[in-house]
């Protein structure tokens, strides 16, 4: 099965032909399958954000090729315009673009402009709300009278009531306490299950990465620098943190373990996993 999404060399150049031209991305192939969860992951200034905002068509690359399904995304303002309806970008510290009346408004400016019957604008705003925990009392209210966490699963809603076939979110989890973080993570994994679609979730969290990745694409100087699972890339830990970047914490245990001399497995990325090699060693000095 062909990648939902690709990119086929693509580059971007900020200011060309000025003095503060910049090379944000160089030579990138990068790609989506369908219905996977993949975690982009990058320091800051490694050209992930500027990378997520080719995929809907926001940016045009200044050379190479973005493929939605197999075609040119630039290849006419009919495609363009009908991808940024099939890619929904949620951006960092979405609660700032809310701007209407009313949560529901705000949930329904996508679906309307999608040129959808009320009745199904009317559906898909509150189906979006119950993926993000709204009630339905809420959708009445001021989006400016909410929590910050309430403004960020309305901003989210707004997203996904489009219904997009892939998602892809820039830090959804930014300035959120641990309980709202973990919130987000789970509708945007509910949203992944019920929809099918593929998620794009950019972070800078190794754990949030490790427990919902399918796949890892880690980006470093506008490029990319690597590309597996959560265990091939964590396995790599020196080499992250030669890029400005972290293992998850249980890894960073397990490595440190390894290198005392203890037969653990030093790619472990989960409780989970760290508890059956911590076990197995046990066992297997139990037994000797």
């Amino acid at each position: 099965m062909a990648p939902i999404i690709q990119t086929e060399n693509i580059s971007h150049v900020y200011s060309a032909g000025t003095p503060f031209e910049l090379a944000a991305i160089r030579n990138v192939r990068f790609q989506v399958e369908q219905g996977e969860f993949l975690g982009l992951m990058g320091h800051t200034g490694s050209g992930k954000s500027t990378l997520i905002q080719h995929l809907n068509g926001l940016l045009k690359p200044t050379a190479g090729r973005v493929l939605f399904q197999g075609e040119d995304i630039w290849s006419s303002p009919k495609k363009t315009r009908a991808v940024r309806f099939q890619v929904g970008l949620v951006f960092q510290y979405p609660e700032y673009q809310l701007f209407e009346e009313t949560v529901y408004k705000d949930i329904a400016f996508g679906p309307k402009n999608m040129g959808l019957s009320d009745g199904e604008i009317d559906e898909r705003v509150r189906w979006a709300a119950g993926i993000v925990g709204l009630e339905g009392s809420q959708l009445e209210r001021s989006p400016f009278e909410l929590s910050g966490g309430q403004k960020r699963r309305a901003a989210i809603a707004g997203v996904i009531a489009m219904r997009p076939e892939v998602l892809i979110l820039d830090e959804p989890t930014a300035g959120l306490d641990p309980r709202g973080r973990q919130d987000i993570i789970g509708q945007i994994r509910e949203y992944h299950r019920e929809r099918g679609a593929a998620v794009v979730l950019v972070s800078h969290s190794m754990e949030e990465i490790a427990r919902t990745a399918d796949r890892i694409v880690v980006m470093s100087g506008g490029t990319v620098a690597m590309d597996g699972t959560p265990r091939e890339i964590f396995r790599r830990a020196e080499e992250l943190h030669g890029m400005g970047l972290a293992v998850p914490e249980v890894t960073a245990v397990m490595l440190r373990l390894h290198s005392l001399g203890l037969d653990v497995d030093p790619a472990a990325y989960t409780m989970e996993e760290a508890r059956a090699s911590i076990l197995s060693l046990k066992g297997g000095c139990a037994r000797a």
